[in-house]
């Protein structure tokens, strides 16, 4: 069993057993305990906060109970010391031999070490992306694309049943201007000249549609009435964008399950019944909302309206279900959606939406509260902007696209890789800046290869000797400097990480946590430049090498796993 498991496990025997002898009251709440390495790691090789985290329910002060569990813990076989720190810390030495030994369970899993069953095969609906079919990917697309795919592949690893979906906006009136556009340049493929009003779609790669159009249809859209040819451009020019969506998307390493459709969705009587159900439950009246506060906005109209009472579940105001026209809008659309969803998967549903978007996040959790019966049934990440920049400077709006620089511009610049990694170098509600420049230059300020390198360099080691390949049974006691120690730590803190990352669904540790395992490495691999004996190959010690060899290869193994969930490829050589 992994270490931090062990040790945690144990804590909570002995919570039990504390509640048990009457020290402390029973049924202790331990969620919030964590068994985690020490920042600083002369304080120990674990750490724990148990007693911070239940003075309160034990009614004890956190030092006094945190001797309690102290006393216990210092009995245990595999710990060599125990010691309270600062205002109710535990720190725990483990004995010798102990970080050494966790190395078998990398040796033996593979890539599969640090795969977890907390995910119990739950249900987990991942929707990201989602870009309206108007245009091309750009480069904010593919900060929450590479967010939602990798969030994905981190909940499966860690036992979730994960599904990934893509929802399609093809209702409404963008996707009408998007036809009217097409069939402008369905036009200009015929020779004619074009002049594109305010309003419309300027971008060349219409230019494409337009074409494709010409080669569909011939000349038989000019004749026809807008009222006639609109639904037959419309579909065609959201099936081509979708099609130059969908190669953007494997091109960057991301497959979806399932491709839902807005339009489907309304003409099917989704929304009908999804406002049924919430009409069942007494949650949609007829009312006249309170206007805006400020200053009133030039369209405003006071008027009975049918309404959702958003208010009840958190929300600042009740939420407009029809238009004075009497469809429906975008929420009641939303509302269908996600509870089309829930009816599918029965689970948890994760939106990874741009942060432009963060004002609908209450009335969104508002509505899924009510449809579902349930609180906490989605979470919702917003991704914040990113800044694409050049030696520090702008880079041009693409040519094709008009108003924006094209997720395939930037994967024709940077490649797939650094892009997947980078832009998990940030939190996603934290700004990231985007430098070409310094996205590609191989050195260590340069993170996706700076942990490329350190697998390519683990890798390298064993291409010297074929006789270093024999190190199964290797006397793992031999690992004893510092430099090693710390390494082993970083690796066995993989599992925990996991599953850390994905309670909290923040893929973004991922990138954190092998950046600190890369600077590990290469802090052994440079110690043994400035003394010998910490080279890995020991000419003269064929168990040292062993031993090292070992190491190296689970640093490897654990490397390739991390880029893997992050769908990044582990390079062999650089």
């Amino acid at each position: 069993m992994n270490i931090f498991n062990q040790t945690h496990n144990v804590i909570t025997q002995i919570n039990k057993s504390l509640a048990a002898d009457g020290l402390i009251p029973e049924g202790g709440d331990l969620s919030k305990m964590v068994v985690e390495l020490p920042r600083d790691l002369s304080h120990g090789d674990l750490s724990t906060n148990v007693a911070m985290v239940t003075s309160k329910q034990a009614a004890m002060k956190p030092r006094d109970l945190a001797q309690l569990y102290a006393d216990r813990l210092a009995s245990e076989s595999f710990i060599d010391a125990v010691e309270i720190a600062g205002p109710g810390f535990i720190n725990i030495n483990l004995a010798d031999g102990v970080w050494q030994n966790q190395l078998v369970a990398i040796q033996e899993a593979g890539t599969d070490y640090g795969k977890s069953a907390i995910g119990a095969g739950q249900n987990v609906n991942v929707e990201f992306v989602s870009a309206n079919p108007t245009g091309p990917l750009h480069a904010a697309h593919a900060r929450g694309a590479i967010f939602g795919d990798s969030l994905a592949h981190l909940l499966e690893f860690a036992g979730f049943d994960v599904t990934r979906e893509y929802y399609i906006n093809d209702a409404g009136t963008q996707v009408d201007v998007l036809a009217r556009s097409s069939y402008l340049r369905y036009l200009e493929a015929f020779g004619e000249t074009i002049e594109i009003p305010a309003g419309f779609y300027p971008g060349d790669y219409l230019k494409d549609v337009g074409q494709a159009l010409k080669e569909a249809f011939g000349d038989s859209l000019k004749a026809q009435s807008e009222e006639a040819y609109l639904p037959v451009v419309r579909d065609f020019a959201i099936e081509q964008i979708m099609a130059g969506i969908k190669a953007d998307l494997v091109r960057l390493g991301v497959s979806m399950d399932i491709y839902s459709s807005e339009r489907a969705l309304t003409t099917s009587g989704k929304v009908d019944e999804a406002l049924g159900h919430l009409k069942g439950q007494n949650l949609v009246y007829r009312g006249v909302l309170e206007p805006p506060k400020g200053q009133l906005p030039d369209d405003w109209e006071e008027r009975e309206q049918l309404l959702f009472k958003a208010t009840e579940f958190g929300d600042d105001v009740d939420r407009p279900l029809q238009k004075s026209d009497g469809t429906w809008t975008y929420f009641a659309s939303d509302i269908a959606y996600h509870y089309d969803k829930w009816q599918r998967t029965n689970g948890v549903m994760i939106d990874v939406w741009g942060a432009d978007h963060g004002g609908y996040v209450k009335r969104m959790k508002a509505a899924v509260q009510a449809t579902s019966g349930q609180n906490n049934q989605l979470d919702v990440k917003l991704c914040q902007l990113v800044s694409l920049l050049d030696n520090g400077q702008p880079v041009k709006m693409s040519k094709r696209a008009g108003t924006f620089v094209t997720l395939s511009d930037v994967m024709d610049a940077v490649g797939a890789d650094v892009m997947r990694f980078i832009m998990l170098t940030r939190r996603n509600d934290q700004t990231l800046e985007f430098d070409y420049a310094k996205v590609t230059e191989k050195s260590r300020e340069n993170p996706v290869f700076y942990v490329q390198y350190a697998h390519a360099r683990a890798r390298s080691v064993f291409r010297q000797d074929e006789a270093i390949h024999e190190f199964a049974d290797a006397d793992l006691s031999l690992l004893r400097d510092d430099l090693e120690v710390r390494l082993i730590k970083q690796l066995v803190s993989w599992p925990s990480l996991i599953e850390a990352a994905a309670k909290m669904h923040e893929p973004h540790r991922i990138a954190f946590y092998l950046m600190d395992l890369a600077a590990a490495f290469h802090g052994l691999w440079n110690g043994g430049r400035d003394n010998p004996d910490l080279k890995f190959i020991q000419n003269d010690k064929a168990d040292v090498t062993k031993a090292r060899m070992y190491l190296v290869n689970c640093v490897s193994t654990v490397i390739s796993s991390g880029l893997k969930l992050l769908s990044i490829n582990a390079a062999e050589e650089m």
